[in-house]
């Protein structure tokens, strides 16, 4: 079983990007077990001052999902043409301890839906590069930017249109496979 976690930058109850990560949970593929993480709201700003050896709770709640997952899903909107900053400071956190971070070496694949024609693509080319600079293994190939959300999903959910079912499971058997060569090797 391949346990993937997934992180969703918008913070709606009713945001695109968090169904369409219930789309992806609801469609995974056969052994692939998706979760989402809902506890990057309670996060504080990433601050070294209060990053010692007493980190916050939240955020050794968060690194400790991070070390448990196989791998790590991006669900992120594009907020004023970048990723919002709930999504940067997870990753911020993620990225710590310098040298022994729960995302160092981990498959990550970004994936999201925006308004606008483009689907979110800014933020997802910035997501990817923060999370590659902060140590995951940052899957290139996967690109799943679902533009017109508001149109596109207004009187139906994520998970019921089949290409984004086609989409979502596209990007989880990606990780899962990234994650048995990283195993493998």
């Amino acid at each position: 079983m391949t346990n993937v976690l997934a992180l969703v930058g918008s913070l709606r109850a009713e945001s695109i990007n968090r169904k369409l990560a219930e789309a992806a949970a609801h469609h995974a593929p056969e052994g692939i077990e998706l979760s989402t993480f809902d506890g990057i709201v309670d996060l504080p700003f990433y601050n070294e001052d209060i990053d010692g050896d007493t980190p916050p709770a939240s955020a050794v709640a968060f690194r400790d999902a991070v070390a448990a997952a196989d791998a790590v899903l991006l669900v992120t909107p594009e907020y004023n043409g970048t990723i919002p900053a709930v999504l940067k400071n997870a990753l911020d956190w993620g990225s710590r301890p310098f040298g022994a971070s729960p995302l160092s070496g981990k498959p990550l694949a970004v994936i999201g839906s925006a308004f606008g024609q483009f689907g979110g693509v800014w933020a997802h080319d910035d997501a990817r590069k923060v999370a590659g600079i902060a140590g995951a293994k940052v899957l290139e190939d996967v690109k799943v930017a679902i533009p017109q959300s508001v149109v596109r999903f207004a009187e139906t959910h994520p998970r019921e249109d089949a290409e984004v079912t086609t989409l979502v499971q596209g990007a989880l058997t990606a990780l899962a496979e990234a994650t048995e060569e990283q195993a493998a090797a």
